[in-house]
């Protein structure tokens, strides 16, 4: 089974690691910026990482994962399919977290809410509230990438493939604006 070091290798190689001034999606700024789609565009890449969060909720019951658009689509379809479950992807509409595409979570289920990288958790949160709202069950959270620490906590078992201290400012707080730096949006939430 992978271990961190090996994930954080395949990120290497990947070209998934870079190092700049970053605007994150929660709006935070960073000196170092984890662009999983980078790893994620290679399929055995991605096999491995997703098996590593399957094989940290084998023995639980899910009946399906459920991962945010975009970064969270992949993670979703591949976890899932370790896991010989369906799966589906929330999407943002007018703000909103929610299910599109004639997607349907049914009470009762027991979901798992996948993730590529979380640093505030702000996304996985909207789809927790959202697979709750349906009357479904979150079994845990997986993610490729913590960049909190492992700080972040969802009130349900998390498991991280990477956990790193990456640190990040408010931007009214951040050393490189204040050194003359502009931060860059490498992309999600479809602003570049």
């Amino acid at each position: 089974m992978l271990n961190q070091n090996q994930a954080l290798e395949l990120f290497r190689k990947s070209g998934a690691l870079l190092e700049g001034h970053f605007l994150l999606t929660s709006g935070r700024h960073s000196d170092r910026y984890v662009q999983c789609a980078q790893v994620l565009k290679f399929p055995e890449y991605t096999s491995l990482l997703c098996e590593r969060i399957a094989a940290g909720f084998q023995g639980e019951q899910i009946d399906l994962v459920v991962g945010p658009a975009m970064g969270g689509i992949l993670v979703a379809y591949e976890t899932a399919r370790h896991l010989k479950v369906p799966n589906l992807f929330t999407e943002r509409e007018n703000g909103s977290m929610t299910l599109r595409r004639g997607f349907a979570i049914q009470p009762g289920e027991k979901v798992l809410v996948v993730e590529d990288v979380v640093t505030t958790g702000g996304s996985v949160v909207e789809v927790i509230d959202l697979v709750k709202a349906k009357g479904a069950e979150v079994v845990g959270v997986g993610v490729l990438v913590d960049r909190s620490g492992g700080k972040v906590n969802f009130g349900v078992r998390k498991e991280a493939v990477i956990t790193m201290e990456v640190p990040s400012w408010d931007p009214g707080n951040c050393p490189l604006c204040q050194g003359g730096s502009i931060a860059v949006k490498p992309g999600s939430r479809g602003l570049k």
